[in-house]
């Protein structure tokens, strides 16, 4: 089976031209020779990232996903490829009805008729790694029922072996290998698959999620029934609402897109700064909006497979390179790396500053409203990795999922500022860090760990008192002995003198 499938990864990448990459990337390295022999009786016409996405569609859904993934990773890919790949859709046929009735009985023990009051056979939508069904609880909340796969875990572990062993090749033998990190890049993207496979964990972030937004008047998360949850089965809440691509129908509904494409933005800076934990795989399938009863007008956020998260100090580097960036304090912006610890403490700060400069000073030939905080990210990126910066796992993914907010905000509304939408709160939430809010929220955060020890306080501030006390006379008694220590010695040594006298005036008188 393993041999079958690496025949066809090979075969497919001859078909495409894959190999004919390696000649525009090393002309002149060790697989050249066989790349230009097996370019005889093929003609490629289409652009290189085009055959690229070509080829990982043809191999299968997971190879789409990690396609998708590799998208991300602008910081590594040339942007043409970047552009193609970001293309691909993870789109298969549906499984069987018989399939997905089996997977519930398994997890249920058992038929699906005795668990939900009723449950549609067809499936409403379907992807590589689940696909989902509407169904009704007996207390007749209507409800959406996830279900995984049936034997894909063992179909994703062969895929991820093949690609790690890929990769392996690729950065033996090819130069260009060791600065694109194959290995590094398929088994990041093994970890987020492997997240995506347990949907008791998918399950956990939605509610995370909504306990964020708990009251929003931007974002609607569903509510997830966690008695009918197994790691193969998630059920939440179905949410009914129009796809956020179908913008005749947004319109057609009087939804207004350029408030919606600001609160996109609102919705995305309040998960990266206010809770530090995002949504990031917000590509236009997983949104939809809310057109009826008091939800009109929401965002509907689905599918929380990959999450993000942020700690205070990937918060304070961000908040700090955006408003730094747009104010062309470049100095400030390579000192935010240095702090972070993401560059080496030993790095130049004016030479990288310069360096800053050298990328970002064009940009702004350019209207506010045309800046790209995505590319300008990904600038920052390219640019500190001369610097002996590793890009960290939170910020690629924070950086596809801003180019995605980008595209969408824009795709509502042309003329969207993301600047000048985002600058305030960016500025608000720099405030908030320092100052007398930021104590009191400190305050607050450290109460608990207090109240323990509140009613302590006079018994231990008196013990610590007592203590010094005792620490005091004991210092006072061995001060003391050493001045008697002292004071003895002189008066020895003074009346070894005087004995000495008396001795020499005896044998003087003698004599």
């Amino acid at each position: 089976m393993r041999l079958f499938r690496l025949v066809k990864i090979v075969s497919v990448s001859l078909r495409y031209g894959l190999d004919q990459m390696i000649i525009s990337s090393e002309p002149t390295g060790r697989l050249a020779w066989l790349a230009r022999l097996l370019r005889f009786g093929r003609n490629f016409d289409e652009p290189a990232g085009a055959r690229l996405r070509q080829a990982l569609e043809s191999l299968g859904p997971i190879f789409v996903k990690f396609g998708q993934m590799l998208s991300t990773r602008r910081d590594l890919l040339p942007p043409d490829i970047a552009e193609e790949l970001a293309r691909l859709q993870d789109r298969v046929p549906p499984f069987s009805t018989d399939e997905a009735l089996a997977q519930l009985e398994a997890a249920y023990g058992k038929h699906v008729d005795e668990v939900f009051v009723r449950f549609e056979r067809e499936p409403v939508a379907s992807a590589s790694i689940a696909q989902v069904h509407f169904a009704e609880l007996p207390d007749g909340t209507e409800v959406a029922v996830k279900i995984l796969r049936p034997g894909i875990a063992p179909v994703i572990a062969h895929d991820l072996a093949l690609l790690d062993v890929a990769a392996t090749v690729l950065e033996k033998v090819w130069l260009e290998g060791r600065r694109l990190k194959p290995r590094e890049v398929v088994a990041e993207f093994s970890k987020y698959l492997r997240d995506e496979l347990d949907l008791m964990r998918e399950a956990a972030n939605c509610s995370q999620l909504r306990r964020n937004f708990k009251d929003s008047e931007l974002l609607v998360v569903p509510e997830v029934h966690w008695d009918w949850c197994t790691n193969n089965v998630m059920v939440m809440e179905r949410m009914k609402g129009i796809p956020i691509s179908r913008l005749d129908a947004l319109r057609a509904n009087g939804i207004d897109l350029k408030a919606l494409s600001r609160a996109g933005v609102e919705i995305f800076f309040t998960q990266v700064f206010r809770d530090g934990f995002f949504h990031a795989d917000m590509h236009p399938g997983n949104i939809f909006v809310a057109t009826d009863g008091a939800a009109r007008g929401r965002y509907i956020a689905l599918d929380f497979g990959i999450i993000g998260t942020l700690n205070d100090s990937d918060k304070k580097y961000l908040a700090t390179n955006f408003l730094a960036f747009f104010q062309r304090d470049y100095r400030r912006v390579a000192l935010a790396h240095i702090e972070a610890g993401w560059v080496p403490a030993h790095t130049r700060v004016d030479e990288f500053e310069g360096a800053i400069r050298a990328v970002c000073e064009p940009i702004f030939d350019r209207p506010l409203k045309d800046i790209s905080f995505g590319k300008t990210l990904l600038r920052l990126f390219q640019t500190a990795r001369r610097f002996e910066m590793e890009v960290q796992p939170q910020l690629v993914l924070l950086q596809k999922t801003l180019l995605n907010i980008e595209g969408l905000g824009r795709q509502l509304d042309p003329d969207l500022d993301l600047w000048k939408t985002a600058k305030p709160f960016l500025e608000r939430w720099m405030n908030d860090q320092i100052g007398w809010r930021a104590l009191l929220r400190h305050m607050k955060d450290e109460a608990p760990s207090w109240a323990p020890i509140l009613p302590q306080l006079p018994r231990l501030v008196h013990q610590a008192l007592a203590e010094r006390r005792n620490d005091d006379t004991r210092n006072e008694i061995a001060r003391l002995a050493a001045e008697n220590r002292r004071q003895t010695r002189w008066l020895a040594a003074g009346g070894a003198a005087i004995a000495a006298l008396v001795v020499l005036e005896a044998l003087h008188w003698l004599h």
